[in-house]
């Protein structure tokens, strides 16, 4: 275990020392949170008064509930793409051959994968938590409809993502041997995953064989799960503003708050048995993958 927590710290402080990485990953949500404000925002409050359309919603409400999902997406991309900046240090290791001095001392391959995951997971964790502080400070300032529950879901939900984006990066990066590498695969997945996990664009917007398609990805779930958390409450309080039950209901499925597999509804707790599993799945071959390598060398 000494061993562990070592390389743990070592990875941490190779990472934060390296300004370059290490200040755009900080802030590049800041920034994404800001592009969301700016230029998104706008199309979902729009979308928010289709959906009561004939019924008076009040500007704040739907501040709040459009605030809600910025804030759910932002989380919900920073933790796949933070997770391939955290791991720029295994990838590093590998040019510089700090990997092959680590593994002609008594240090095993498999503490040395794992302290890399760890290292990956607590960097990606601290990024993703000042992410969602610099949320919900805008969520406050919006309109704060979350109950005590739903801070705390947030948060446990956040943590779920980050295990998820970190076993999924970790196992993609384990192939790669390149700096260029990691920032071309970071760049595809910047582009692409927001879209892909429903981020960026709600599933419910998009064509029906491709929501079930969607629905086989683990990080669809983790999303679900945030806008739910982070947009029920205000969702909930529309009630009070005399608008129907079955409108609340509506846009909770139109906003991914609750999701469908193949028409069926699907509970919350299955959301969280999925996206926990992804995440121990692939931490489990990541492992296998670097004792085989290991062998085989």
């Amino acid at each position: 275990m000494k061993q562990l927590f070592a390389l743990v710290g070592r990875n941490c402080k190779v990472y934060f020392k390296d300004k370059g990485v290490f200040l755009p990953s900080l802030i590049s949500p800041l920034i994404l949170l800001f592009l969301f404000i700016a230029f998104l925002g706008n199309i979902y409050r729009d979308s928010i008064r289709d959906v009561v359309m004939g019924f008076e919603i009040s500007d704040g409400l739907v501040e709040s509930i459009a605030s809600g999902w910025l804030v759910s997406s932002l989380i919900s991309v920073c933790a796949v793409t933070i997770a391939f900046t955290a791991n720029t240090v295994m990838v590093q290791d590998k040019v510089t051959g700090a990997r092959n001095d680590f593994l002609v001392s008594p240090v095993s391959e498999r503490i040395l994968s794992l302290s890399y995951f760890i290292a990956t997971y607590i960097v990606t964790a601290v990024m993703c938590f000042v992410a969602l502080g610099a949320g919900f400070i805008y969520m406050a300032a919006a309109g704060w409809h979350l109950s005590a529950a739903d801070f705390f879901l947030t948060v446990a939900d956040t943590l779920l993502l980050v295990l998820f984006g970190t076993a999924f990066s970790s196992l993609v990066c384990s192939f790669v041997k390149s700096q260029g590498g990691v920032a071309a695969i970071e760049a595809t997945v910047s582009a692409a995953y927001g879209f892909l996990c429903g981020a960026y664009m709600p599933l419910s917007s998009l064509a029906g064989w491709l929501q079930d398609a969607l629905m086989f990805l683990p990080g669809t779930y983790g999303t679900g799960l945030m806008h739910l958390h982070l947009m029920g409450g205000a969702i909930d309080a529309m009630k009070g503003e005399g608008i129907p039950l079955v409108m609340a209901d509506a846009m909770k499925r139109g906003f991914d708050c609750t999701l469908e597999f193949f028409g069926s509804a699907i509970p919350v707790w299955t959301s969280y048995l999925v996206l926990a599993a992804a995440g121990v799945i692939l931490l489990g071959v990541c492992l296998v993958l670097s004792f085989a390598r290991r062998r085989k060398s």
